[in-house]
């Protein structure tokens, strides 16, 4: 347990946190809509400090991210909980859950996960992933600030749900993000993450804003999130607001948790993925191995990296990050 970083005290015990949008305010020994941080005698605390669901090493390209260090692993972990409450969650066992969880398990000190990600073969440092981050905000931070003194990098898998100022303290230390973009409709997140889409498009405007490397996640699930004026609002948004050298992941949906809809069609991920190569210069298709999702040059076609489910090659990009065909700079980190 560690007393939490993003909190304002109220009167009679009461507290505020100020880490995510939902500024939970839970009475003397009850839990924020998270289930991982408690009032416990007018402080706040994080039950979820250092309590990990998993640690793996795993491919950079199954973040995703696909446009930085292409082809090396990065040590990934995980806790318990998160601040959404997605009907169509693919993690749901860790993130959705009885917050009674946390004290069956126990702590690991960041040294410990830092020193692991120091001795793991070809590793480029920490990925924060598989539930929600913002919810250990404390143990990310810290974390983050020791792989910082290895040289190495850290790498948030998020969903965007998080307050300006924590992420203006965690942006100096993370080196990627993949934001999982729900939707470009304020009712749908409401309805199916209790949640607002607001803060997610400030989340995404300030991490671009600050240049570290971004990429975006959009999952079609069919009936909900998949009308192609929706698709075009948000794909002139991302242009216009993060840029056209956006890395974009367009994500097939498949069953699961409280959802029954069938999985995304084929020909829905073709037409997305048609529509935003003419406002984005790096689209990919994400869990359909049907479909090619190599890189190539927007400037003249060439391939610059080469994939196959989760290995991947550089092919076509130089040392100076350009592409060996025209000199046209790749948005990423290729050395």
């Amino acid at each position: 347990m560690q007393e939490a970083l993003f909190y304002k005290q109220l009167e009679n015990q009461g507290v505020q946190c100020l880490l995510c949008p939902h500024r939970c305010t839970p009475e003397p020994l009850q839990y924020g809509l998270c289930k991982t941080r408690v009032n416990r005698g007018g402080k706040l605390f994080t039950e979820s400090y250092g309590i990990l669901s998993a640690i793996s090493s795993d491919p950079i390209e199954k973040k995703p991210l696909y446009h930085f260090y292409p082809g090396r692993s990065i040590l990934s972990i995980g806790s318990f909980g998160c601040n959404l409450r997605c009907d169509f969650c693919q993690n749901c066992e860790i993130t959705q859950i009885d917050q009674k969880i946390l004290s069956r398990h126990s702590s690991r000190d960041p040294e410990d996960i830092v020193s692991k990600a120091v001795l793991h073969r070809n590793n480029i440092g920490l990925a924060y992933t598989y539930n929600e981050p913002t919810v250990y905000f404390e143990y990310m931070i810290r974390c983050a600030a020791l792989i910082k003194e290895q040289n190495m990098s850290n790498v948030m898998v998020t969903n965007g749900y998080i307050n300006p100022a924590p992420l203006e303290d965690l942006i100096p230390y993370i080196d990627a993000f993949n934001v999982d973009l729900k939707s470009f409709r304020n009712l749908f997140y409401k309805k199916r993450s209790g949640a607002s889409l607001a803060p997610v498009l400030e989340t995404i405007h300030n991490i671009a804003r600050s240049g570290r490397h971004l990429e975006l996640t959009f999952l079609i699930i069919p009936d909900h999130n998949d009308d192609e004026k929706e698709w075009e609002e948000m794909l002139r948004w991302i242009s216009d607001h993060c840029s056209r050298g956006t890395v974009l992941h367009v994500s097939r949906y498949f069953p699961y948790f409280k959802m029954d809809k069938p999985p995304t069609p084929l020909s829905t991920i073709k037409r997305f993925i048609e529509m935003a190569r003419e406002r984005i210069d790096y689209v990919y298709p994400g869990n359909t191995p049907q479909l090619d999702n190599h890189s190539y040059c927007p400037a003249c076609g060439n391939m610059l990296i080469e994939r196959f489910l989760y290995n991947a090659s550089v092919k076509g990009i130089g040392p100076a990050g350009t592409c060996s065909k025209c000199n046209k700079e790749i948005n990423g980190f290729f050395n």
